[in-house]
């Protein structure tokens, strides 16, 4: 694909709220090579082999049992697909290294997390920051797994706050090397890794900077005992506490002052990987859920025959399919505008930083509502299950209890929420998202009179597209009419702006699946694609609903007298199906085909 051609295609991060994207543009599933497929079922395997089998041991604080089936997985070459090929990995692309991380995280949170926080925050930082020589000395070991990364950013009076920490480097008299001094917290890896990715401030500079630090006792660092944690158990998460530990000049990380960029972007690139990460714990959950309602009977008939059963794995089921759509759509985004980058003439480094920070509202999206579906899915796991659901003698309970921290590692969601909506705002402001021209038309469509002609919406999924667009609609109406009144003042209403995140969210995650389901219908036929049609039919409605109750919330929290009757008035004309959509026969049509398949079978 020529340079042209993907500038062309690709919609800019945010554009997707203003301009229409054909469903041949957008990447699923269905569309992974064969050797991509051949990488997520070597993955597969392993995890069923070294993971799945053993998913008690996890639960009983085996951390030694986590560090070798890390090992293992670096053998593999599991922890090197997102290394460059010349620091002795992999060099796959993107929506590769999303394969890997969703399908290697479902069996347990304690491995995922130690996969995401080494492969993740502690390589990557160095790959993309570190200089020639760094890359060289330390890439290959994190890549074949002899050597595990931790990332050391968090502190106890510095968590969402991420650049106040008090953690101090001084430079020695000779020049020759900083000595570091200060606390962190919650450091995943911390008991077996090697190398910490540490920020800290010189002087009373503004921002802190990052260096990389060899975990060695006899250099000043000691470790606080293992935290007793709500879940993910076997994940080594400790404090570590640097006492005058002396680290070379050359191992400071990029410049000095820049840290706090380092850390921001990394955290861009761990909130998609979070929601991959969330992905497969939501197909085997679905799964063991309708084994267990196929197979226990209650009033002389399997539980799966029950309404209420129906629904809950229908909504599980849909939950799944829309956040795999919305995931590997934003996964192949960032890899074209990486390849675009490239063939511009970018470095490695150039391009994969400003590829994934083109899509940073899309990857806090995906962060908050992975992250949110995950819970809900093991919660209703858990109900199917009953009272061996509360049991920890079924993997349902320790899902549940390992879902709860996809919600605030990574930035909370509450603040990724308005970091969605924020970082759009400023795109409008630097011309990069024309918001301004669309809301500015949606104001004048409301003041006009609306259309009374019947549209014509005989074709697959026309009136759920017409419905996807009015549902943007809403969302450039209220933050519209919220920038219009408040201005550079809007962050301080942070109510209002997580009420207009979530309209956004689900626009996005609506559309996603609406366009992946569109696509395989017209390559695979309609009646193939008959239990998709119905997620996605099922997912925007209950979008729909969500945008209703959030855009109303917002309207009467900063409108008054006709203002907000107008505004009203336009969210019921926005959200109005022409046709409603059988919900309950959805359901049922979801559930059926689920419990036939005995699991999820659309991935």
């Amino acid at each position: 694909m020529s340079t042209e051609t993907l500038k062309k295609e690709i919609l800019r991060g945010g554009q997707f709220l203003v301009k229409e994207t054909k469903c041949e543009d957008v990447f699923t599933l269905e569309d992974l090579s064969e050797e991509q497929k051949m990488m997520r079922e070597s993955t597969k395997e392993f995890v069923d082999r070294e993971l799945w089998a053993h998913w008690e041991r996890f639960e009983q604080k085996d951390y030694a049992f986590t560090e070798e089936t890390m090992r293992k997985a670096g053998e593999l070459g599991l922890l090197s697909v997102a290394v460059p090929e010349s620091y002795g990995g992999m060099g796959m692309g993107f929506v590769s290294t999303m394969l890997v991380c969703d399908y290697i995280s479902g069996a347990t949170g304690s491995f995922s997390t130690a996969f995401g926080a080494h492969t993740g925050i502690g390589t990557m930082p160095i790959t993309l920051y570190g200089t020639e020589e760094q890359k060289q000395k330390y890439v290959p070991k994190l890549a074949s797994g002899e050597w595990f990364g931790a990332y050391c950013l968090t502190e106890p009076g510095a968590g969402s706050d991420a650049n106040s920490g008090k953690t101090k480097a001084v430079l020695s008299e000779d020049g020759k090397h900083y000595n570091i001094s200060g606390q962190k917290m919650w450091i995943s890896n911390a008991g077996f890794c090697s190398v910490f990715i540490v920020f800290a401030r010189i002087e009373d500079d503004k921002n802190i900077t990052g260096f990389i630090v060899e975990n060695d006792a006899s250099n000043g660092i000691s470790l606080g005992d293992e935290e007793k944690k709500l879940g993910i158990h076997s994940s080594s998460t400790r404090q570590v506490f640097f006492s005058e530990t002396k680290v070379p000049v050359e191992n400071m990380l990029s410049e000095r002052g820049s840290g706090f960029k380092i850390a921001m972007n990394a955290l861009n690139v761990g909130r998609i990987k979070l929601a991959a990460a969330c992905l497969d714990a939501q197909r085997r959950i679905v799964d063991e859920a309708t084994k267990y309602a196929n197979e226990r009977i209650q009033f002389k008939t399997p539980i799966m025959n029950f309404g209420a059963i129906k629904a809950k794995i229908a909504d599980m089921t849909t939950n799944v399919y829309v956040d795999e759509s919305a995931s590997y759509r934003a996964a192949k985004n960032i890899e074209d505008r990486i390849a675009m980058r490239l063939a511009d003439g970018n470095t490695h480094q150039e391009a994969e930083l400003k590829g994934v920070e083109e899509y940073a509202i899309e990857c806090s999206i995906l962060k908050v509502a992975v992250s949110e579906h995950v819970q809900q899915t093991t919660d209703e796991g858990v109900q199917i299950f009953g009272g061996m659901g509360f049991s920890a003698d079924t993997p349902m309970e320790s899902a549940w209890r390992d879902a709860r921290i996809a919600r605030i590692y990574e930035g909370t969601n509450e603040i990724n929420r308005m970091l969605a909506v924020g970082m759009l705002v400023k795109k409008a402001m630097k011309g990069h998202v024309d918001l301004l021209g669309p809301a500015t038309a949606v104001g004048e469509e409301l003041m006009g009179i609306p259309s009374f002609d019947t549209p014509d919406f005989s074709e697959l999924f026309a009136e759920e597209k017409d419905l996807l667009k009015r549902v943007k609609k809403v969302f450039l109406m209220v933050a519209g009419s919220a920038v219009q009144k408040f201005g550079a003042k809007l962050e301080e209403h942070q109510q209002l702006m997580m009420a207009a995140s979530d309209i956004l969210i689900q626009a996005y995650l609506a559309e996603s699946a609406i366009l992946r389901t569109e696509k395989n219908a017209k390559r695979f036929g309609e009646k193939a694609q008959d239990t998709q049609i119905a997620m996605s039919k099922l997912y925007l409605y209950r979008a729909t609903e969500i945008v209703i109750q959030k855009g109303k919330e917002a309207i009467v929290s900063f409108t008054e007298g006709d203002e907000q009757r107008m505004m009203l008035m336009g969210l019921k004309r926005f959200t109005k199906y022409t046709n409603n959509p059988n919900v309950i026969a959805l359901r049922i049509q979801i559930a059926d085909k689920v419990a036939a398949d005995n699991g999820y079978t659309f991935d």
